[in-house]
């Protein structure tokens, strides 16, 4: 079915733009201090056209708002679709739900390549050497299990995870060991990176995880009828036409980029891209033209609330998002076993 013509869409597509501004508001005003939504959008506004309002809030309070709150809320949008999308495309690819970018080992090797920048080279090239050393190690770790899978003649969907479960022990041994050989005052920044935070979410560096998204998606949404195809089998795929193992390794580099890029800025966060496209199929149905961009919409909308939580529980100290995405998509994951 055409998603133009699915029954409720443009009232879903509706909601879901009114729940991601209510959260946005809610991700900039709520914090140790908090601040009212209309002063939020006050400042928003007298920042997007100067003199727009009469000015009525504090200078600490616009610094809050504009230079802290609100690039971490657009950070956790940005980075909760993308989690959310690879998962949706992982698990379609591999036609096993419980694949994740976690699970395949792809998170683990973004890990690793961000913690060499960080620890041992240093920023080598800019601003972009870590997102771009978090992208080689996801391409890696995407390329182990592919290699893994050939040389073990794992075909099925089920032996390829157990491929990326294996690879992704590996990468974790492997950055584990590159943090005990770095400086031990660097060590706890990073364990504090590995566990997931948006703190230093900032301006300049936002404009590098929205256009790898924003390109990444636009393919992941074109090829979405292929991906439909892929998921009932590759003899049924290329039946009609498609060249599975050149799609299959799009698909790869695609995910890869997205989890690399992710990871770098946000660090290791889990159970995004497992649970989101779950929750997407139970309220829209299984076809990937519409799985795509919903787990983006509901992606966002996770991470920012997961943000939020994360920063209320133990105000005024931010507690790693990680073990909140942990804990709640554990629970809401039993939740679904029992459901189904």
């Amino acid at each position: 079915m055409d998603i133009r013509m699915r029954p409720g869409l443009p009232i879903l597509v509706f909601l879901l733009l009114v729940a991601l501004l209510v959260s946005v508001t809610a991700g900039v005003s709520l914090g140790a201090a908090p601040i009212p939504f209309t002063t939020v959008w006050s400042i928003v506004g007298n920042k997007l056209h100067t003199g727009l309002l009469p000015v009525t809030w504090s200078g600490g309070q616009e610094s809050i708002v504009w230079d802290v709150r609100f690039p971490r809320v657009v950070l956790a949008a940005l980075v909760g679709a993308g989690l959310a999308v690879t998962g949706a495309v992982l698990q379609a690819l591999t036609r096993n739900p419980l694949a994740d970018p976690h699970l395949l080992g792809v998170s683990s090797g973004a890990a690793f390549g961000a913690i060499l920048a960080l620890l041992h080279t240093g920023l080598i090239l800019g601003l972009l050497t870590v997102p771009l050393f978090s992208f080689g190690g996801a391409l890696m770790a995407t390329a182990a299990v592919a290699l893994v899978t050939r040389l073990t003649r794992s075909h099925s969907a089920d032996r390829l995870v157990l491929s990326g479960v294996a690879v992704a022990f590996v990468f974790t041994a492997l950055g584990n060991l590159l943090i005990f050989l770095g400086d031990p005052r660097a060590t706890n920044t990073v364990v504090f990176w590995m566990l997931g935070g948006l703190g230093l979410a900032q301006w300049q560096h936002l404009i590098y995880p929205a256009g790898v998204l924003f390109v990444c998606l636009a393919v992941l949404m074109f090829k979405s009828r292929e991906l439909n195809a892929l998921a009932m089998g590759d003899e049924t795929a290329a039946t009609l036409g498609i060249a599975v193992a050149q799609f299959r390794l799009l698909l790869f580099i695609v995910t890869a980029l997205l989890t690399g890029v992710m990871v770098a800025f946000s660090g290791a966060i889990g159970f995004v891209g497992l649970m989101v496209p779950h929750f997407v199929r139970l309220v829209g149905g299984g076809d990937n033209v519409r799985v795509v961009p919903l787990s983006a919409a509901f992606g966002a909308l996770t991470l920012i609330w997961a943000d939020i939580v994360a920063r209320l529980i133990m105000a005024p100290e931010d507690m790693p998002i990680g073990i909140v995405t942990g804990l709640v998509g554990g629970i809401a994951f039993i939740l679904i076993l029992r459901r189904n």
